[in-house]
């Protein structure tokens, strides 16, 4: 195999950049790949957004892993670009960079009292569960019964899972410890989850929704029998050979609709179809909410909600928007503000209608917010095939020269971390989890991790 000096950076440490990283350190021509993120932890959502009773599925860490580990492979941790680094300095290191950065922010809900207190986005509540750093200073009043997520996708299926768990089901898990105090004081008792289309459209899993009938102390409860009374057009899109995922998700909330909400449980989950949010109101903070009735309009496949105009009020003490999420842009790249991506070709950073040679772009942010973890897996792998055809034609960077990147970083005052620096943190951290009873207790802020290592 020969070795061309070729160099690669990749932005984000999540399963879209490790599975780029993989794809092209595959390559018979030696690249060198290092892999850029802006916190001290790699792994990304697998780390940060995951569900803490979901442990399993963190196992895909070890692939990861086993990445990080090539010798031609390097992680830097710390450091944000855009602000140690910007991407024209990239450019001057590396051959080529790959932006796999994710979908950062979530979309917005122009209701009515969308911005009262007790309103939150669920990227914020998972983050604070999970010991994020950007939400390790968040609260949340739980002092009201009363929780209602606007969503259907796995994402609000994990918060209201978590809102209805008892302390006892989380105290096992890799949680945050401050979570977990502020959930074990928790005066929640309902938990509605609102999805604004029927059964057959909605976008969790399976799996997913079944533990939602698996808790140890909550109920599960269909708020309208008749929303499982199919219309041509929902029959059709079931009947459909190819929507496996619908078909599943069908027959799991069949078998739950049989076997009907436990008996003698403190808590209970209600799952509304066909409801919108209209507006949040209170004195002061959120109380109220009151949602319109849909109905479902166009064809097959691609049918939408249409409000009907009829409203319904409910009590709301807390309540939590999971409508989608979306990129932000980066000084020196294009972007597409409607979806909330890169623009690209496959993967190929576009500008103008052009590929801009040596930008890429891989996971949530090449094409929206879609999919589970291995589906990064295929997109990552298309980006890198891409980026592999155009490398002959790439001109060779100015510094191809990895120290001089951290000595650059070193002199604006940034502190890049090792991934032998992140193997120390790990191991604080599972140290301090089994002094706990649990997997890991993480650290929530950046300090307290470089203080490990300083």
């Amino acid at each position: 195999m020969s070795d061309t000096g070729r160099r690669v950076a990749i932005v984000g440490s999540g399963p879209s950049g490790f599975y780029a990283a993989e794809a092209l350190l595959k390559d018979d021509r030696n690249l060198q790949v290092d892999i850029i993120d802006r916190l001290p932890t790699p792994f990304g959502l697998v780390r940060g957004g995951v569900a803490p009773d979901h442990q399993k599925i963190k196992n895909v860490i070890r692939v990861y892993e086993r990445t990080a580990g090539n010798e031609r492979c390097s992680f830097i941790g710390n450091v944000m670009v855009g602000r140690d680094v910007s991407v024209a300095d990239l450019q001057r290191f590396y051959d080529a960079v790959v932006f796999t950065c994710g979908a950062e922010t979530d979309r917005t809900l122009a209701i009515p009292g969308i911005d009262l207190p007790g309103s939150h986005t669920a990227t914020a509540f998972v983050g604070w569960y999970n010991g994020h750093p950007d939400y390790r200073d968040l609260s949340f009043d739980l002092s009201g019964e009363t929780a209602v997520v606007i969503g259907q996708g796995n994402v609000a299926v994990d918060v209201t899972r978590v809102l209805a768990k008892t302390v006892d089901e989380l105290a096992g898990t890799d949680i945050a410890a401050h979570a977990l105090e502020a959930l074990a004081e928790s005066k929640v008792r309902e938990v509605h989850m609102v999805g604004r289309r029927g059964p057959v459209q909605a976008a969790f899993t399976s799996k997913e929704i079944r533990e939602l009938g698996e808790l140890g102390d909550c109920a599960l409860h269909f708020n309208d029998q008749a929303d499982f009374d199919l219309g041509p057009a929902c029959r059709a899109e079931l009947d459909d050979a190819g929507n496996t995922d619908a078909q599943r998700n069908w027959k799991a909330l069949g078998e739950l609709r049989e076997a009907g909400p436990a008996s003698g449980c403190s808590k209970r989950i209600v799952v509304h179809f066909f409801r919108s949010p209209k507006e949040l109101a209170g004195d002061g903070r959120v109380q109220r909410l009151t949602l319109e009735k849909n109905r479902l309009a166009g064809d097959a496949g691609d049918q939408w909600a249409e409000g009907t105009g009829e409203t319904v009020e409910m009590p709301c003490g807390l309540f939590f928007r999971s409508v989608g999420y979306r990129g932000v842009p980066i000084e020196g790249l294009p972007f597409d503000d409607r979806r909330g991506v890169f623009p690209n070709q496959g993967g190929r950073i576009t500008g103008g209608g052009a590929a801009l040679p040596g930008l890429y772009a891989a996971g949530w942010i090449k094409r929206g917010p879609s999919g589970v973890i291995g589906t990064n897996k295929p997109d990552s792998t298309e980006t890198a095939r891409n980026l592999l055809a155009d490398l002959e034609g790439l001109a060779a960077c100015a510094v191809p020269d990895t120290g001089a990147l951290l000595a650059q970083l070193r002199d604006r005052g940034a502190r890049p971390v090792s991934y032998e620096d992140w193997r120390a943190i790990d191991a604080a951290e599972v140290a301090r989890g089994a002094a706990a009873g649990k997997p890991r207790e993480k650290f929530t802020r950046v300090e307290e991790m470089l203080a490990v290592l300083d």
